[in-house]
């Protein structure tokens, strides 16, 4: 695989993502909205995310840099208005972190591999794991089963 040195906002140049890249480097890479969202630790608007009501069979990876981070059957629809997981793809795919901003301590998801801001997880999840990863849209790509294999 050749590398892509030469990219538009929003299609992110997922060949090197280290943590390291700068602030105009990552928003060379990333939409606005994205750029808000991954690298400022914004929310996007409840129930206006494009994968929010996505269904299809595949993997949600970071939009910053291409980690894979859930499967598709670990989705469930928690009436919160962002897609909901009960599971990540792997313990290693990402980081936990405490947020005690606006007023109140919650567990912030970052993507292990860019540390970009993903959303956050709550203890009211279904089974198996009891948990919801609550995630913005916009810090996710997905790729469709047969694309990813």
């Amino acid at each position: 695989m050749s590398e892509t040195t030469d990219t538009t906002a929003g299609q992110a140049d997922h060949a090197s993502t280290p943590r390291e890249l700068d602030d105009a480097e990552w928003r060379r890479r990333l939409t606005p909205q994205q750029y808000a969202v991954l690298r400022q630790a914004g929310t996007e608007r409840a129930f206006t995310g494009a994968l929010l009501d996505n269904k299809d069979r595949g993997t949600y990876s970071c939009a910053a840099c291409g980690a894979p981070l859930y499967r598709s059957d670990t989705k469930f629809e928690s009436g919160t208005g962002w897609p909901s997981f009960f599971d990540a793809l792997s313990p290693d795919a990402v980081e936990l972190v405490t947020d005690s901003g606006h007023g109140m301590v919650r567990t912030e998801v970052r993507c292990a591999r860019c540390g970009s801001h993903l959303g956050h997880l709550f203890d009211d999840g279904p089974a198996p794991t009891g948990q919801r990863y609550c995630m913005n849209s916009v810090a996710l790509d997905f790729v469709p089963e047969d694309a990813s294999t």
